[in-house]
């Protein structure tokens, strides 16, 4: 699943080319794309027809769409292959294309909804008076958020008596993480990914949560992370932050610090990747 940087360069495509358009008709062309509306295609498609996009919202790696003129929102679950992009109407259509909307002004452009492995789709949820989609009502601000509270997420990382690295993956605690950007955070600030919450001094989190927000801020200055084709921005352009990436796949390669080989381990169903001279694992308490 993209994390939030990705995430971020899909909003503001959307927010250039969608925001302030009147829906004009809605193509289901797979009913997955859907699955989560429980209305269905044809619901879902008479529920936007008519309807003003209002500025694209994003929540850690959570995207929608307000309906300015409805108590509902369009939220994205990108899953592991979805795309939104912005394309002529006279571009063909890709193969996978689950979802074509177009709109009113004759600009010439419409929005598809493109997913190869069918995990994502669109739906549509109430609104709550925070503006959020009420399904992830329960999501926790994400670093880059002005609102983030730094003083409250320490107190949260300490009480939570786990590791570092399943908190930071933990989106109640800290939206907007994944896998690759927890890797990255983590060998800047030095920290093994099985280091204990509970040892966290203030410091020590003001530092990790300088390093996340300066990793978001340079993968988004790049476009995102792209290994492969899946993930592109609205106008089909991959991300080229996996050039700099100074972990998360670097199994073998030397640190870019101290020369040492970088390692891999299995980790809950994912992969961690650091220096095990930079990031020591924590002592083992008898």
């Amino acid at each position: 699943m993209p994390e939030l940087p990705e995430v971020e360069v899909v909003r503001r495509g959307l927010e250039r080319w969608v925001s302030g358009r009147i829906v004009k008709t809605v193509e289901v062309r797979h009913p997955r794309a859907v699955r989560r509306h429980l209305a269905g295609p044809e619901g879902f498609a008479k529920a936007l027809a008519g309807q003003r996009v209002g500025e694209a919202m994003r929540r850690g790696k959570y995207l929608w769409l307000p309906l300015d003129d409805s108590p509902y929102s369009v939220l994205a679950h990108l899953g592991m292959s979805g795309q939104l992009l912005v394309q002529p109407e006279d571009v063909p259509d890709e193969k996978h294309l689950r979802i074509r909307i177009r709109f009113e002004d004759g600009q010439g452009t419409e929005l598809r909804f493109v997913d190869q492995r069918t995990f994502g789709g669109l739906s549509l949820h109430e609104t709550t008076p925070e503006g959020l989609p009420d399904v992830i009502a329960h999501i926790a601000r994400d670093p880059l958020d002005p609102l983030f509270d730094d003083t409250a997420f320490h107190a949260a990382l300490r009480a939570r008596r786990t590791t570092i690295k399943r908190a930071l993956l933990d989106q109640s605690l800290i939206s907007g993480v994944g896998n690759i950007y927890a890797d990255e955070a983590l060998w800047r600030s030095k920290l093994h990914y099985e280091r204990p919450t509970g040892t966290f001094t203030r410091p020590r989190t003001a530092e990790l949560l300088g390093h996340i927000r300066d990793v978001m801020n340079d993968a988004l200055a790049a476009g995102g992370t792209s290994f492969d084709s899946l993930y592109v921005n609205v106008n089909g352009e991959s991300g080229y932050f996996d050039r700099s990436l100074d972990a998360y796949g670097r199994e073998g390669e030397p640190c870019r610090r101290c020369g040492t080989l970088m390692r891999r381990r299995a980790w809950m169903n994912r992969s961690s990747y650091f220096c095990p001279k930079c990031q020591r694992a924590p002592r083992v308490s008898s």
